[in-house]
């Protein structure tokens, strides 16, 4: 894992907060930090996937050809923002989430298919819903439907050939959520 985030690269994103209190105690609190994520994170980089979870969140992004100072400085934008937002709603004080977030370099095709796979289907694995149609807060359902979004929807499917590609491997994933998937280093 490399510390740094470089221009033009693909990298899981993940965090959680400080003692694994829940991110999204409310079901609104979802797409507010989903609302900061595009507000925050689009000028710097495309965002191909994205589960949140209560606890937890895992990104997939392509950053954009720009300085390295201003990708760091957009994800501290979105966490500040989004930890100011809860604390004045939640009376608590002090840093939600943990330093440094989490990021792993995606170099190559298969891992990066791998990971929208694993993440996508994150909430059947943790036992939060049995089938990962049902789970709402993913770009799982972004991908599928023709609605805008800022989610690289075009990519992503041309990456899995098409939708019905899409659906078949995330059912096939799906089935073996029990097993890590093996991601290529």
């Amino acid at each position: 894992m490399k510390d740094r985030i470089e221009s033009d690269r693909c990298y899981h994103i993940f965090n959680q907060a400080h003692g694994m209190i829940d991110l999204f105690k409310e079901s609104r609190n979802y797409p507010f930090f989903i609302d900061k994520m595009e507000k925050h994170l689009t000028p710097v980089c495309e965002i191909l996937a994205f589960c949140l979870m209560k606890n937890h969140f895992h990104l997939v992004i392509k950053t954009r050809e720009i300085e390295e100072s201003e990708i760091s400085e957009a994800f501290a934008n979105l966490f500040i923002g989004y930890t100011k937002s809860y604390n004045n709603v939640y009376d608590r004080s002090g840093s939600l989430f943990k330093k440094p977030f989490k990021r792993k370099l995606i170099e190559s095709e298969t891992y990066l298919k791998n990971v929208i796979l694993y993440i996508h289907c994150n909430p059947v694995k943790d036992g939060f819903v049995e089938d990962i149609i049902s789970y709402p807060w993913s770009s799982y359902h972004e991908i599928l439907d023709d609605f805008s979004t800022f989610v690289e929807r075009n990519f992503i499917l041309e990456l899995f050939d098409d939708s019905t590609n899409f659906v078949a491997a995330h059912k096939a994933f799906q089935l073996h959520t029990s097993f890590t998937p093996t991601f290529e280093q």
